[in-house]
C-alpha cells in the first residue's frame, strides 16, 4: 500500500475517522477526573494525562497489528469489532461514576488508567484499518492526537447537535469489521474463489451494525415506558 494509492487513504482516513467518533467518551473521562482541580492544573492533567493514554495506546494497538497477523485472530476481531460498533449505538454512556480528584498526580493516573481500558475498541478499530500497515498506522495515529487532546469538547457537541456522526462512526466500524473478517488469512484461499464477497461483507457489517445497534436502543428505550405505564 504506497502512499500514492487510493487504498492508502481511504485507510488514513478511516483510522482518522475512528479514533475521532471513539475519542468521544475519553473526553468525558478526561473532563470528570480533573473537574475538581484548579484551573492551571486541569490543563496539565490533560496533557500530561493525554499523552501518557495515548503513548500506552501505540504500544497497545502495534501488539495488535501483529496479533491480527494470525490465522483466525481477524475474524474474532472482526465480531468483536461488530459489537463495538453496535455498542457505540446503543451505549447511555458509564462514566458518570468516575471520581474526580483534588490532586494533580491521582487524576493524570485516572485519566490514563481510564483511558487505557476504555481504548480496546480504539485499539482494535484502528489496527484493522491499518491491515498491517505501520507507516500507515504511525501517521494515522500522529494526525489524531491533537484531534484527541484538544478538539475532544468539540467532538462532544457535534455528536451532541449532530447525532449523525455518531451512526456514520458506527457504520464504519461495521464496514472495517467486514474488511477485516475477509481479509483473514484462515479464509484466504476460499475468499479467492468469491470475489464479490470483497465488496459485499463491508457493507453488510455497516449495514447489521446501524441495524442491530438502532433496534437494540429503540428496545431499551422502550422498556422504561413500558413499566411506567405498567405503574400507572
Amino acid at each position: 500500500m504506497s502512499l500514492a494509492s487510493p487504498e492508502f487513504w481511504i485507510a488514513l482516513f478511516q483510522i482518522i475517522m475512528i479514533n475521532i467518533v471513539l475519542s468521544g467518551d475519553n473526553a468525558v473521562v478526561i473532563a470528570l477526573a480533573s473537574r475538581s482541580l484548579p484551573p492551571t492544573q486541569q490543563k496539565k492533567a490533560i496533557i500530561f494525562g493525554s499523552i501518557g493514554a495515548i503513548v500506552l495506546r501505540l504500544l497497545l494497538t502495534f501488539f495488535a497489528v501483529m496479533l491480527l497477523a494470525q490465522p483466525y485472530l481477524k475474524l474474532v476481531g472482526a465480531a468483536l469489532l461488530l459489537w463495538i460498533g453496535i455498542g457505540l449505538l446503543k451505549s447511555d454512556g458509564d462514566e458518570g461514576d468516575l471520581k474526580a480528584h483534588s490532586n494533580l498526580i491521582a487524576a493524570i493516573k485516572t485519566i490514563i488508567v481510564a483511558d487505557l481500558v476504555m481504548s480496546l475498541d480504539n485499539v482494535i478499530g484502528v489496527a484493522a484499518a491499518a491491515k498491517g500497515n505501520v507507516p500507515l498506522l504511525v501517521i494515522g495515529l500522529a494526525i489524531s492526537i491533537p484531534l484527541i487532546i484538544y478538539g475532544s469538547t468539540m467532538i462532544l457537541k457535534l455528536m451532541t447537535h449532530y447525532p449523525v456522526i455518531v451512526t456514520i462512526g458506527a457504520a464504519l466500524l461495521g464496514w472495517v469489521a467486514g474488511e477485516m473478517a475477509i481479509s483473514d488469512p484462515a479464509v484466504g484461499g476460499w475468499m479467492a474463489a468469491h470475489g464479490t464477497l470483497h465488496l459485499l461483507a463491508p457493507a453488510v457489517g455497516a449495514v447489521m451494525v446501524v441495524v442491530v445497534g438502532k433496534w437494540l436502543l429503540a428496545r431499551a428505550q422502550v422498556a422504561p415506558a413500558a413499566v411506567a405505564e405498567q405503574a400507572h
